[in-house]
């Protein structure tokens, strides 16, 4: 994409197409950091700017860089590794957001742009298209053209876990991160989609942690699940459910096509 070499994992600021961050972006060390460095970002490149460069979890970290280092899948053996924390994608000005789990191992943390390069983002990214939030439907590579208009998509964790199942007290550092990709989406705020239940509980968790009103008892996950969330300004939210479009719920049927679409639909 770029005609120059990038060493594994990327360095900020280096030239990786879509990076965020620059050499002197802070990077948050521990959960405290987390907390203050998300809570003062004032726009949302600044806020994705620190998500890239976060090391606050120790495992996380060493995971997605041994993956970026050692661990590549042959298939893409040739090819530098993002292995870093997945920004934020999309419209910064969107009134619509996709709450996701996390980064694919062999996804998200070797092209650094979210949903990016494996089965996921084919169904995900060609349903955005059908919708008209994607100029293309197709997801390769960060630097391929691809843009999201009215659309933004974030994770409920950053970083690629090891067998894709972050811990508590991981999903806990993390969701300083999502709290403010929420507060600075409120102004315009419309309609989320949780991918799965945990961005499901993810999303609700920041939501109440924000002060908005959350109905009780909490509202149940299922594909096509709706919950009408207030805001402090008496603004409704709607949130709804869709089951995960990974590769265990696409291969085997539980989410289809038309499923997807109908889902995405309800976003308008």
């Amino acid at each position: 994409m770029t005609g120059q070499l990038f060493p594994s994992p990327v360095p900020p600021g280096t030239g990786w197409p879509g990076d965020p961050a620059t050499a002197a972006t802070p990077a948050a060390q521990r959960p405290a950091d987390v907390t203050r460095l998300a809570g003062d970002a004032t726009t949302v490149a600044e806020l994705d700017a620190r998500i890239s460069v976060c090391r606050a979890c120790p495992r996380l970290v060493q995971w997605r860089e041994d993956v970026a280092t050692a661990g590549r899948r042959a298939s893409f053996a040739d090819q530098p590794y993002w292995g870093r924390p997945g920004p934020g994608f999309g419209d910064p000005a969107a009134e619509r957001m996709i709450v996701g789990l996390a980064p694919a191992a062999n996804g998200t943390n070797r092209t650094g742009r979210m949903f990016t390069g494996d089965r996921s983002g084919d169904w995900l990214y060609a349903a955005l298209h059908r919708a008209g939030y994607a100029t293309q439907p197709t997801s390769v590579a960060a630097g391929d053209g691809l843009e999201l208009h009215g659309i933004r998509i974030v994770a409920t964790v950053r970083c690629a876990p090891p067998a894709n199942q972050p811990t508590t007290a991981e999903k806990a550092t993390c969701a300083p991160w999502l709290d403010r990709d929420l507060q600075l989406a409120a102004p315009r705020l419309r309609t989320m989609m949780a991918l799965g239940s945990i961005g499901w509980d993810a999303a609700l968790g920041a939501a109440r942690r924000l002060g908005w009103v959350v109905p009780r008892p909490k509202p149940r996950f299922g594909h096509g699940a709706e919950a009408v969330l207030g805001m402090p300004d008496g603004r409704e939210v709607r949130l709804v459910g869709c089951y995960h479009v990974s590769q265990q719920n696409t291969f085997t049927g539980k989410l289809t096509e038309a499923m997807l679409d109908a889902a995405i639909a309800r976003l308008r």
